[in-house]
């Protein structure tokens, strides 16, 4: 799992635009992608749009949501190509055009078992807490019962997240599913970070003893 920080910063920094930062983020995003692809990551959840994010200026929320409709166009046959599956978590009320889009990506890329993306849409871990325990009609509340309700319900609890940006906080995001997550935070920003750092990650968490609080 990650969180994709620091896009509008790396765009303010080197190119005087916050767009030209989330534009720049889009192409790690696919490099991300291909070295999931080939260091054998079967689930990807990217944080793309949270809750929160609907207080940024609307001309960035739309320049957002151009973008990634762009994307959706132009590299969903790609991506369904390679074998990925797209999910969608989160609260799905965008523009119509926006919405079909994501409905179609979905269903095109439904039967894929290379990669799952699930990407967090309009996506908050509190609301999906509070929309889980609305679903759950008994009065007696499990463990299974909550994780079987969830957004993320049919996938694994990640095994890593990573956050770029230098912020050392979880934002709302996957509070549940992070429980027993191995965390790491960088300072790079998210148009900097590179397959390269992915690996170094993947090959820190190979010798990571976890215990889940035993011995």
């Amino acid at each position: 799992a990650i969180i994709m920080d620091g896009n509008g910063r790396w765009g303010v920094k080197y190119k005087n635009s916050r767009n030209a930062g989330h534009r720049e983020g889009l192409n790690t995003v696919e490099k991300v992608i291909k070295s999931s692809i080939k260091q054998n990551i079967k689930y990807l959840t990217l944080y793309a749009f949270s809750t929160e994010n609907w207080k940024r200026p609307k001309k960035e929320i739309k320049y957002l949501f151009d973008l990634l409709e762009t994307f959706l166009i132009n590299k969903i046959e790609e991506l369904h190509k390679k074998g990925i599956k797209l999910k969608i978590i989160g609260t799905k009320n965008f523009s119509k055009k926006l919405n079909e889009l994501l409905k179609k990506s979905e269903k095109k890329t439904q039967k894929n078992k290379k990669l799952q993306i699930n990407l967090a849409l309009n996506y908050g871990s509190k609301n999906e807490l509070i929309n889980t325990f609305k679903r759950i009609k008994s009065k007696k509340i499990t463990e299974n019962k909550v994780k079987n309700n969830l957004y993320t319900k049919d996938t694994p609890d990640p095994d890593i997240l990573i956050r770029t940006g230098g912020k050392k906080r979880l934002s709302n995001f996957m509070l549940w599913q992070l429980a027993y997550s191995e965390l790491y935070f960088l300072d790079k920003l998210w148009p900097d970070f590179k397959p390269q750092d992915l690996r170094k990650i993947l090959k820190n968490f190979y010798k990571v003893k976890r215990n889940y609080g035993g011995i």
